[in-house]
């Protein structure tokens, strides 16, 4: 069993991705694909949307003959990958508290 994820939860995870560095659409796919179930098909209107919010950019590179796609986090995109970064940590703590029985006392 599987759980959903959520448009916010993925853009998080593709700007962390391509954070650590510049990268094409299929290599952020397959490690994605470590965590979550994912098709390239839903990746790239992911990437398009993130791009039109500014926080990816995008250039062209070639490799081996041919021209590949490359994403870069913008300023404003590294901007919000920090804020998901700080509303997953309060949300898993939330979560943990419930799923691991650890209580509530301290959220």
């Amino acid at each position: 069993m599987g759980f959903p994820i959520s448009a916010g939860l993925l853009d998080s995870m593709v700007l962390s991705v391509v954070d650590k560095e510049d990268t094409y659409g299929y290599e952020i796919t397959q490690y994605i694909r470590r965590a979550v179930d994912i098709s390239e098909s839903t990746l790239y209107p992911v990437l398009r949307r993130l791009q039109k919010s500014e926080l990816l950019e995008t250039y062209d590179k070639e490799y081996m003959g041919r021209n590949r796609r490359y994403y870069h986090v913008t300023s404003k995109g590294e901007e919000a990958l920090a804020d998901y970064r700080r509303q997953w940590c309060i949300h898993k703590r939330m979560v943990d508290s419930i799923l691991m029985n650890e209580g509530g006392e301290n959220i």
